[in-house]
């Protein structure tokens, strides 16, 4: 017999997706709304919409201000929020279990009947750019931007979420109302919660209230990723060089994801991993320290990133070219890779407490795979990753020849002349 599935899920007859997962010994639920939109999906002249779009639903519709809105969440000590990727928009709140009706209710208000009066876009235009602004003078968050610049070069996954400048002054209110009409749409939506809750309840609740029927759906244009290793710099008077150093990695289908996340975890995932000990502990080169991957639809990247004063920049990236050479042409330790093995599965053990955890992991693996794991299905595939796996799949990802560093700081292109890289760029 098949085995039953941990969450449940209903395709309505205008297309939205419902999934929930009961967990029936909490007082609370967590309920987030997944759009199946985000910046690669934009056009240049209108970059950064996405992200414009999911402030602009928190400004009132003709039932409720922006503020009665948020009255309404406060008032039910609740917690309501909302973020953009590259590739999805998500609106989540989480709330005592018998304010789910009001909470769904005000949900699909923002999101179905938002006016979108010239105003509220005049104004919402200007936080945008003060955050646009706030996130330039910020290297330690730019630096990964122009990193993704470089790595994704023209693939659609490369643009920023912000957007930029010139493109956020222009957005109007016939830009942003089509751009909603195409994207916002039954068949791109996801409602996920996690909690105390009946799913034909959460199910009756969506079709009550999100009463859209637009049969018209959005179609996103894959491409294929195409990279040559790339030096970018941006010369910058900052105290600390940030330094980023990766290469593109694997999509979110891809059966050796679970291989990257645990070579993720041994190089940088933790206190232990291989580049938290060889440049902050054992030099005491950088406070922050750490590695990343994320997947997509047809590719993903790793990252790994250090912050550390300008004259020991090139040490730093000595490192990062060494460890590399390390896990590629060296077996990994079975002592080092079960460790890493823990860590992953602990963390997602840990999971579990969380609502809002869950509640997430059903919205975004629906989006980005329509396919969810059970937490027992996701560590025996963490737990069946073997040495050789590691090492083929860093000698997959991490070759020279492919690899992308950018770093900000007070340098230019020349200094790192030493360095071999197909293109260099001076920003």
């Amino acid at each position: 017999m098949p085995k039953a599935r941990f969450y449940d899920k209903t395709t309505l007859k205008n297309g939205i997706t419902v999934l929930s997962e009961s967990m029936p010994n909490v007082r609370s639920i967590a309920l987030g709304i997944w759009i199946g939109v985000g910046s690669r999906d934009e056009p240049a002249e209108i970059a950064g919409m996405s992200h414009f779009l999911e402030h602009l639903l928190f400004k009132g519709t003709p039932s409720r201000t922006s503020k009665e809105i948020s009255e309404t969440f406060d008032t039910m000590g609740a917690e309501l929020n909302a973020f953009t990727a590259k590739e999805l928009t998500s609106f989540y709140a989480r709330m005592l279990d018998e304010h789910l009706p009001l909470g769904i209710e005000v949900l699909a208000d923002m999101l179905q009947n938002t006016t979108f009066m010239q105003g509220d876009i005049d104004a919402e235009r200007q936080v945008v750019l003060e955050e646009i602004n706030l996130h330039e003078d910020s290297p330690d968050e730019l630096i990964h931007d122009i990193f993704s610049d470089s790595l994704y070069n023209s693939h659609p996954l490369g643009k920023r979420i912000l957007g930029n400048q010139t493109s956020v002054k222009d957005f109007s209110r016939p830009k942003v109302r089509d751009f909603f009409q195409n994207t916002y749409l039954p068949k791109n939506t996801v409602i996920a919660a996690a909690g105390n809750l009946e799913h034909e309840r959460l199910v009756e609740l969506t079709g009550r209230f999100f009463i859209n029927t637009e049969k018209a759906s959005f179609k996103r244009h894959e491409s294929k990723a195409v990279t040559k290793s790339k030096l970018s710099v941006m010369n910058k008077a900052t105290e600390q060089a940030h330094i980023c150093m990766g290469s593109l990695a694997l999509s979110a289908t891809d059966k050796d994801r679970f291989v990257l996340s645990v070579l993720d975890n041994i190089l940088g995932g933790g206190m232990s991993s291989r580049l938290f000990q060889e440049i902050r502990e054992k030099r005491g080169l950088a406070y922050s320290v750490y590695t990343y991957h994320s997947v997509h639809m047809e590719t993903g990247s790793f990252v790994m990133y250090a912050g550390t004063s300008p004259k020991n920049v090139d040490e730093v990236i000595k490192i990062m070219h060494g460890e590399i050479e390390n896990i590629t042409g060296e077996d990994v330790d079975e002592n080092e890779l079960n460790r890493a093995k823990q860590h992953i599965t602990g963390q997602l053990v840990l999971g579990l407490e969380n609502t809002s955890h869950r509640m997430m992991r059903l919205g975004k693996s629906e989006l980005a795979q329509g396919k969810i794991y059970s937490v027992n299905e996701l560590i025996d595939k963490i737990n069946k990753v073997s040495a050789d796996d590691v090492k083929r799949v860093a000698a997959r990802l991490l070759e020279k020849e492919e690899l992308h560093l950018a770093v900000i700081g007070p340098f230019n292109t020349d200094k790192f002349s030493y360095l071999d890289f197909k293109e260099q760029v001076q920003i």
